[in-house]
Parts: C-alpha cells; structure tokens; sequence
C-alpha cells in the first residue's frame, strides 16, 4: 500500500498568485493569506493531529477554506437576490449588488399597475389608438375585417370603447332654480342662446358656476348613457342600441401584440437588464468584508469538509494490515459526520436569513409597534390641580 502524505504541522504562506488554492479567489486577500495557515493548524488539530496522522496537506485544508467561504458567499447572495427581486428586475445587468445596501423600489409594481391602466384606458405603457367604421341606420352588426381596413393594423386588435356623440352639452344646460316665463326666454335669446333654459342664474352668476355645471352634465353622459354599448363575438361587431341614422362611428383600441408582449422593457429594448435569478450579478463576497460571526461559520463549514476530504482519503482502502491483524479505517464514518455537520450548518444559516428577511423584519417591527402602544395605553394620564 503506499504512503499518503501526512499532515506536517504547519502549513505555506498564501501569497497573490501562488497557486494555494484552485480558483483563486481569495488568495489576494489580506485577512485570508493571514487566516488560511491558521486554519489548516486548527483542522488538523480538530481531526487529531498530532496524536493521529492526518492524511491531508496544506494545499487541501486552503481549498476547504475556499469552498467554504464561497458557499457561504453564495448562500448569502441568494438570499439576497430572493428578497430584492422585484426592485432588482429591470436594472442592467452590469450592476454588481454585492455588499450592497438594496433599498425597495416600486418599479415592477407600477409596471404592474400600468398594465392595469392599460386595460381601463388611465395611463399604461401601451397606446389606445382611435379608428372608425361607418354605420347604417337599423344595422347593429358590423364584420370586424372591415374594422382592420379602416384603421390599417395587420395584428389582431381588441375594442376598447366605442363612441356615442352626444348632443353638446350646452344645449342640454338646465338650471333647476330658473323661473319660467316668457320674460326670461326673451332676455336670453338676446344672449343668443335662443330657446334654451337656462333663466336668470345663467347670465349673472359667474361663468365658473356654467363651466361647473357643463361638466357635470357631460361627466352624467360619460357615467349613465354615454357611449353606444357592444359585443365582441367571432369578429362580429354588435352595437346598442340601434343607430338611428347612417354616421361614422368611433371606437379606441389596442393592438393585442403590443399589449400581450412580455418582452416590454423600459430601457430602450435591451437584453442587457436582470430578468430573473440566473443574471443578478452578485460575485463572490469579499474575505475581508465578512465579519466575526460569518467567518466562525466559514471555520465550522471547512472543518467539515475538510472532514469529509478525509473520509474520502481513508476510504480508500477500507483496512490495512498489522502484524497478525488488520485495522479498519473510519473513512465511512468521517464522510458521514460530515454529511450531517454540513446539512446543519446550513439549514442554521438559512433559518438566520429567513428570520431578517424583509418580510419578517417588518412584522417583527409592527409586533414591537401594537406592544408598544398597548404598554402606552395602560400608563394613567397625569392630573393637573390647581
């Protein structure tokens, strides 16, 4: 059987460029050149050294270190990017959130709110155009393909509205406090407004009170009568009630390809913006940025692996001989502490992240905030004499 390196005692200086750890992502870092001997010292130390062997080199404890630091690297970034998608999508790609404070933002919200606008016609991202198609007196039923031809879209469209033209509400202007009396019509023909009824008030009140009242009486036509009613159905046009003489008659629209495309992006159509999990840019954490508590469980974490590492190396002969014997190794049983030491070490830290989301942040403040003010609402109001 041959000889597998053992532990030395010590371990190399980790230098910029040295090649100490396979990625080398942390080798220019100050505090992990200081903290890699030290840890392969304190591993060796955790596994036996120098009561047992410990078939494992410096070289080896340097990559647990890495591994570890990168693992908890990305847990934490995932986190991150879980609690801060919504503001996150949309932002160019070339934005690097690492060590970053991230602030909600409302930007997919009001997306989502314009989206709505769209369809009820106040605001939206998706322009409302205008067409028209001639009516007859006594037909209610239009074909749809004639639509198409008069306001020239080679796309599907949907109807948003369609238009009544109302007599003007001037001529409907009524003034319920007005007197009646040929007296009063003769004094407004002289305005020029012939027939109508609007009396007295109409001449002398002010004209904001008329404008006033023009508007609402357009705002009751927009609300109770308003526009002709229609249906949709199998690109048959239907409106009510029946027209009652031949005219133009208006509608607004979308067009469905515009309105129904997900790739609507708000900077200029490029492909460079984070759409989803896969292209956030979070990079590895910085060693040095990391504190005290994060790198105790970076230690624990390459222990572990540094654990399995070495069940791996013993298992690979499952006994070597003794004089008039043989000894089973404990690679098995080293890969399976491992296995478990790794798992919770995990499943602590994602409870941790879970526990200062956001969210829970948030309720915990609001908890603070109802206990609070019950506390304040059992304390006696002061009573001043005298």
């Amino acid at each position: 059987m041959a000889q597998e390196a053992i532990w030395p005692g010590s371990g190399s200086a980790v230098t910029t460029g040295s090649n100490s750890t396979p990625f080398g992502l942390y080798d220019a870092d100050s505090d992990f050149q200081t903290e890699a001997p030290k840890f392969a010292t304190w591993c060796a130390r955790r596994l036996g050294y120098p009561i047992m062997a410990v078939e494992l080199q410096d070289l080896q404890f340097y990559a647990c270190l890495e591994e570890s630091i990168s693992e908890y690297s990305a847990q934490i970034n995932q986190f991150n990017i879980k609690d801060n998608l919504l503001s996150l999508q949309g932002q160019p790609t070339s934005s690097n959130f690492t060590h970053k404070r991230l602030a909600r933002t409302m930007g997919e919200t009001i997306k989502l709110s314009k989206q709505y606008g769209t369809e009820v016609g106040v605001g939206g991202d998706v322009d409302w155009k205008k067409g028209s198609i001639s009516v007859t007196s006594g037909s209610q039923e239009y074909d749809l393909n004639a639509l198409y031809a008069d306001v020239s879209e080679s796309g599907a469209i949907e109807i948003k509205r369609v238009y009544y033209e109302a007599t003007p509400a001037m001529q409907r202007f009524f003034d319920p406090y007005a007197t009646t009396g040929y007296g009063t019509i003769n004094m407004i023909e002289g305005f020029g407004f012939g027939d109508y009824s609007p009396a007295v008030s109409f001449t002398l009140m002010p004209l904001f009170e008329d404008l006033l009242r023009v508007q609402a009486i357009e705002l009751n036509d927009s609300i109770r009568k308003s526009a002709y009613s229609f249906t949709l159905t199998n690109n048959k046009l239907r409106v009510f009630p029946d027209p009652e003489e031949s005219r133009r008659l208006y509608f607004d629209y979308v067009v469905t390809s515009d309105r129904d495309n997900p790739l609507q992006t708000e900077y200029s159509g490029s492909a460079d913006v984070v759409s989803d999990f896969s292209n956030a840019r979070f990079d590895f954490m910085t060693y040095s940025k990391i504190n005290d508590v994060g790198k105790q469980w970076i230690r624990k974490y390459g222990l572990a692996l540094s654990k399995e590492l070495l069940g791996i190396i013993r298992s690979k002969y499952g006994s070597i001989p003794i004089p008039n014997a043989d000894t089973t190794l404990d690679g098995d049983t080293l890969r399976s502490e491992a296995a478990t030491e790794k798992e919770v070490l995990v499943t602590q830290l994602r409870e941790m992240l879970e526990q200062t989301s956001r969210k829970a942040l948030l309720e915990a403040d609001k908890d603070e905030s109802d206990f609070l003010q019950e506390k304040l609402q059992k304390i006696p109001y002061p009573i001043y004499i005298g």
